[in-house]
């Protein structure tokens, strides 16, 4: 076998592989970024405190206020107009004894950051260069033609990872009928600090502040519906979304285009094995409900560099060591945040009376009851 090319190669240009790679190189390992380029990502990130705490540790955030936008409270409508319908309830990080649940930002801006962030590190080499192959003795077969290894595989390529499918992983998958609709608005009467949700019988409508009166959308609804209200035009498109936010913020008008997304749920049964390892949506994917996305990516590049740091790598398995002790440190977290989102992605949806009542009736109890708000807190935001 020839000699390896690097101690670490990180597969995956999305903000989890930017981050990841950041990591790896930080803990002194020569570190090879395979980051092909492709469209910039529109999309928006609700980042919550513990992820802010680890952007600020890791380097990679300096002020959060510079390039985000606070999230002071949760308001939640329940507009499905079923038989039992929860109460309107309104969750405030002051609660928590927070000045705010987390922060979000344009993942433009992020990817700007990190960017910034890795162009400074001496032991991380990027290449615009996707892989097309991955087999025996941690070879990486790319897209020119080159042939890398390295005894630390990370695998941070998305919902249709290679990585994860030639290193033989397990997957459990989920597709939906329901798609998510995205896009930036701007409203006549701002919404502050406040994320708004209003919950239909397919997903919620959820409008997030990205400061003065612009917010971002995520409506979640059947695929089919979401197309024909992208297909019917502007101005038609603006009609719904008066509608569905029930006209509580005057006018609006479209800040950007509108893209749908279809959604599914993925997990793996360990997020690392053999050298290999699984960070962000080659490990897990949800629907964005709860917030949890790009948070758990990043608890994933923070349990990746404590296992980095606990490694003894005058070891010759030192890889297979880190594969392992990342999976350990993984398992409970993912099982965890994977079952909260499901449930209550699938109790949104959920038209028997029972469960109508048993969703309705969680929501009471948060409201009413501070001790379970608090839990309610700590689950959502991802405290350990």
């Amino acid at each position: 076998m020839s000699a390896y090319d690097a101690d670490a190669i990180v597969v995956g240009g999305g903000l989890a592989g930017v981050a990841a790679a950041i990591a790896v190189a930080k803990a002194g390992l020569k570190t090879i970024h395979l980051a092909p380029a492709g469209p910039p990502d529109r999309r928006t990130s609700a980042l919550m405190m513990p992820s802010i705490d680890y952007l600020r540790s890791a380097g990679l955030v300096d002020d959060p206020a510079g390039i985000g936008h606070a999230l002071t409270q949760i308001r939640i409508i329940d507009a499905t107009g079923r038989l039992i319908r929860a109460p309107e309830t309104l969750f405030g990080a002051a609660e928590a004894g927070l000045d705010a649940f987390g922060w979000n930002f344009a993942n433009i801006r992020l990817m700007e950051r990190f960017h910034a962030v890795a162009a400074g590190l001496g032991g991380l080499e990027t290449r615009n260069v996707g892989v097309t192959g991955f087999g025996a003795d941690q070879a990486l077969t790319l897209a020119d033609g080159t042939i890398l290894r390295a005894p630390l595989i990370i695998g941070a390529d998305g919902k249709k990872s290679l990585i994860r499918s030639a290193a033989g992983f397990h997957i459990r998958e989920t597709e939906f009928s329901q798609a998510a609709l995205v896009c930036d608005l701007d409203l006549d009467r701002p919404i502050g600090g406040t994320s708004i949700e209003f919950h239909y019988p397919q997903g919620p409508f959820t409008l997030v502040p990205a400061g003065g009166t612009r917010a971002n959308l995520v409506w979640i609804d059947d695929g089919a519906v979401l197309e024909r209200a992208r297909a019917g035009g502007p101005e038609a498109l603006v009609a719904t979304f008066l509608e569905k936010s029930q006209r509580l913020f005057g006018t609006i008008a479209l800040a950007t285009p509108a893209f749908v997304f279809p959604l599914s749920t993925l997990s793996v049964d360990t997020a690392g094995a053999n050298g290999v390892v699984l960070v962000g949506e080659a490990a897990h994917a949800f629907p964005p409900i709860g917030a949890q996305g790009l948070n758990l990516g990043l608890r994933d590049v923070a349990d990746l560099a404590a296992a980095l740091a606990a490694a003894d790598r005058s070891r010759p398995d030192w890889a297979i060591g880190v594969s392992t002790d990342y999976s350990a440190r993984r398992a409970s977290d993912l099982a965890r945040t994977g079952g909260m989102v499901d449930t209550l992605f699938r109790s949104l949806l959920a038209e028997m009376i029972p469960a109508q009542a048993l969703r309705a009736g969680g929501l009471w109890a948060l409201k009413l009851a501070p001790s379970l708000r608090k839990q309610a807190f700590a689950i959502g935001m991802g405290r350990r």
